[in-house]
């Protein structure tokens, strides 16, 4: 079948840039200038909502809200007290600072609707040192306004002053996501990996502008598509984890070849027009791999995912699109100045680098030597790192989880499980519906019997009278564990009272823990055909570029053995609590519902670029020689020191925003970055030639039938190159 001319377009476009870089690079400035301005007029509108429609705790909610109309009311915020030592709460002195407290807030505020003290709510501990105020605003969390938090802050600090521990929880977010010096120096030593890559400082500093530029446009993008879209807040760092990670990794590559050219003899713009034409190719072929994992998650039907996805979609278009386009035009103004035969003298001193001097490539012939025992090895290490995985806990993040131990929304957290329990964060609000037609005496048995059952369940602390609506079909019931919101226990709790149902009443059951359980359950059903769709697309889009059959189930294997090791060695940290005092992790704590399946999405489209940029070197060599080893030592040798830097800079951005104060951040950043050194550095730089040199030619075996029909993707430009060769010597 004909060839697709990726590679042709690419260089013209790579031509233009150059042709107008002035005009290319201050249009990608001027828009970054506007998208701001808009975004300091439009504000933000994240929110932290990650329910899921249509699951029984949502049913439990929705059936609630039309039973009980009148008991809707906006956000609420729980304040919460502890008294100095030798004192409680209930003193004269004590109650009147936090009536004062909490009635200023009102005073202050019109968006306040009431405020409770401790005392009114009748909910101090048994010591009377701990208690809670409520402050309760008209409208929901999202639409609370920045003033309004500012004003509880303030008056909690007045609190503190006068002696009372006084902490924050609730709907409202009081201590957001932020990104810290973490991601910065992540991005300083991206910069250090680059300087030794290209023994220059200024060469390094060009792919991190680049990927700033892109970064910068596209996190303007969905900061105002937040104002027009439900998005949460976890979507904007995702972005902008991914999009400075694939923004460096995808100029390195473009500019490793931009180099390779000056050196070859051509001049800047031909060398610059030819390294977007090949390498170009496998930026915009990696870039459109991670994207179709990316917006794959919009196959759970999960909104928050899908959201996700879609916004760190947006941040790798634009890193590929900038690498392309302002990359090529940055270059075209640097000129010789970046070129190999230039550079520091110091970086070349500490890596030996020589002038025309071949690498020795000790890794590759290593691994083909001892291609059985490296193997081995190799898949035994993963496979037994992979173990914890079997007991995977998925669970949501909570205060207690995932807030760092400075912040006041943990402080909070800490205080009420002290005074009432775990079970205070994990109450249960049972939706009893009962049969219309049952008569009152009946409908009352039915109750005493549902309640005596819940009661005598085990681990149950507490259980409220049941409260009917209005039209006395619909009753609640809340129900107080002794444990924690992901506790299996409590857990046990929700199937338990779930399983009440009968013809007669229908118990529905809704909380954090219900919550939990079906999120866990939707993603579950989701995950296999999420995997299935992702590992048959890639084989598919393997086959079509390396023209192989085994060489594509091979590097699909090897990303399957990378994740199994990835989520083993999460959960081995994050759940069991090993070594997690070395990671920071605030403490044991459910693996992040969603992040096996933001796991497979993002590391399979990072696998993949990693095996085309090794492998497609591999099938050059190998259609010229036919000698399969020949084939993998010169891919090794090639491509295998840009692989090894383009991983080193994936994990120093992801170590980066793992070292961040929020967990459900740093297990994100974890994840990725253990995925990334198991993918980039145990399967394709170890078990994919190790394995190649074991089956030889077979490797790149494709049934001629197959081949002629299938369309030829050239992502390396194979065909541009030959042709600007043909050009070269009959010039």
């Amino acid at each position: 079948m004909e060839e697709i001319k990726i590679a042709q377009l690419l260089y013209k476009l790579g031509n233009w840039a150059v042709n107008y870089k002035k005009s290319v690079v201050f249009g990608a400035l001027a828009i970054l200038i506007v998208l701001a301005v808009v975004t300091v007029q439009m504000g933000t509108a994240f929110n932290e909502d990650l329910s899921i429609p249509n699951t029984p705790a949502e049913e439990a909610n929705d059936l609630l809200k039309d039973a009980f109309p009148d008991s809707e009311a906006g956000a609420q915020v729980q304040v919460v007290f502890k008294a100095s030592d030798g004192d409680t709460l209930d003193s004269e002195e004590t109650n009147k600072v936090i009536t004062d407290m909490l009635n200023s807030i009102q005073e202050e505020d019109a968006d306040v609707v009431s405020v409770a003290t401790p005392t009114q709510l009748q909910n101090l501990n048994e010591d009377k040192t701990v208690g809670y105020g409520t402050v309760t605003f008209k409208d929901e969390a999202a639409e609370v306004s920045q003033t309004s938090i500012d004003n509880v802050t303030e008056k909690a600090e007045e609190a503190r002053d006068a002696g009372i521990q006084t902490e924050l929880t609730g709907d409202v977010e009081f201590s957001g996501m932020h990104l810290g010096a973490g991601e910065i120096v992540g991005i300083i030593v991206a910069f250090l990996v680059l300087a030794v890559t290209f023994t220059s400082f200024l060469a390094a500093g060009m792919p991190i502008l680049s990927a700033l530029i892109g970064l910068g446009i596209s996190l303007l993008t969905i900061v105002i598509g937040s104002n027009y879209f439900e998005m949460q807040n976890v979507s904007l760092t995702l972005a902008a984890m991914l999009g400075i990670a694939v923004g460096i990794d995808y100029a390195l590559f473009i500019m490793t070849r931009y180099r390779q050219q000056l050196a070859e003899g051509h001049a800047v713009k031909e060398s610059v027009a030819i390294a977007v034409g090949t390498s170009g190719s496998a930026v915009v072929f990696a870039g459109l791999t991670v994207i179709i994992g990316l917006l794959g998650l919009a196959v759970t039907g999960i909104p928050f995912l899908t959201v996700m996805g879609v916004a760190a979609s947006i941040s790798i278009l634009l890193a590929v699109i900038v690498s392309i386009t302002v990359l090529p035009a940055i270059l075209g103004m640097l000129g010789t100045k970046i070129s190999p035969t230039g550079g520091n003298r110091f970086l070349k001193n500490i890596t030996r680098t020589k002038e025309g001097q071949p690498s020795k490539n000790a890794w590759g012939k290593f691994v083909t030597r001892r291609p059985w025992i490296v193997t081995f090895l190799a898949v035994v290490i993963l496979l037994v790192i992979a173990i914890p995985f079997t007991h995977m806990n998925l669970g949501l993040p909570d205060d207690g989880t995932a807030k760092a131990e400075d912040t006041t929304e943990r402080k909070a957290y800490d205080l009420l499980s002290d005074a009432y329990g775990e079970g205070f964060h994990s109450t249960l609000i049972v939706a009893a519906k009962i049969d219309a037609d049952k008569s009152a005496e009946g409908v009352q048995q039915d109750l005493q019997t549902i309640s005596e059952k819940i009661t005598d369940l085990e681990n149950v602390r507490s259980v409220t009278p049941a409260m009917p609506n209005e039209a006395g079909d619909v009753f609640i019931i809340s129900v107080t564990p002794e444990t924690g919101p992901n506790d299996q226990e409590t857990k046990d709790i929700v199937h338990e009272i779930r399983d009440m149902s009968n013809e007669n009443v229908d118990m529905l059951v809704t909380g954090t823990a219900a919550v939990n359980i079906d999120i866990a359950q939707k993603l579950n059903d989701a995950l296999p055909i999420f995997a299935l769709l992702i590992v048959g697309l890639a084989y598919v889009l393997l086959v079509l570029v390396f023209r192989s059959i085994l060489l594509p189930l091979k590097a699909v294997l090897g990303f399957l053995l990378s994740l199994g090791a990835t989520l083993g060695f999460v959960t081995f940290v994050i759940q069991d609590g090993n070594m997690i005092n070395l990671f920071g992790f605030p403490g044991e704590s459910p693996i992040l519902a969603f992040l096996p399946i933001i796991a497979i999405g993002i590391l399979f489209g990072l696998a993949m670029d990693y095996e085309v940029f090794l492998v497609s070197r591999m099938r050059e060599v190998y259609s010229q020689t036919k000698d399969p080893k020949e084939a993998i030592l010169a891919g090794m040798r090639d491509s295998g020191k840009v692989v090894v830097a383009a991983g080193l800079i994936m994990m120093s951005v992801f170590i980066g925003f793992m070292v961040t104060p929020d967990a459900m951040i740093k297990s994100i950043g974890m994840a990725l970055t253990f995925g990334v050194l198991f993918d980039a550095f145990v399967v394709r730089m170890t078990i994919v030639p190790a394995i190649m040199s074991l089956i030889g030619k077979a490797a790149w075996y494709m049934p001629k039938w197959l081949d002629k029909i299938l369309p030829n993707i050239d992502v390396e430009g194979e065909a541009l190159l030959h042709e600007k060769e043909k050009e070269r010597k009959t010039s």
